[in-house]
């Protein structure tokens, strides 16, 4: 089973404006850690999961969704 991150995102200090804060932002963490690549240093590894971020206008849609996905 996946574990998620659901949050709302805070407001930017350098700016005075509220937009997109009203949203909730469903992450999945990594399944497994980076690893360095032997050739180039880079950390990477197979797991996408991390690179997925997805928005909702509800906390409980968020649940839902998150629920429904594992």
């Amino acid at each position: 089973m996946k574990t998620a991150r659901i949050y709302q995102r805070i407001k930017n200090a350098m700016q005075s404006g509220r937009a997109r804060t009203d949203s909730w932002i469903l992450e999945f963490e990594p399944q497994r850690a980076q690893q360095p690549d032997p050739l180039t240093g880079w950390a990477g590894g197979g797991d996408t999961s991390n690179q997925v971020r997805v928005g909702f206008d509800s906390l409980e849609a968020a649940k839902a969704h998150a629920e429904r996905e594992g």
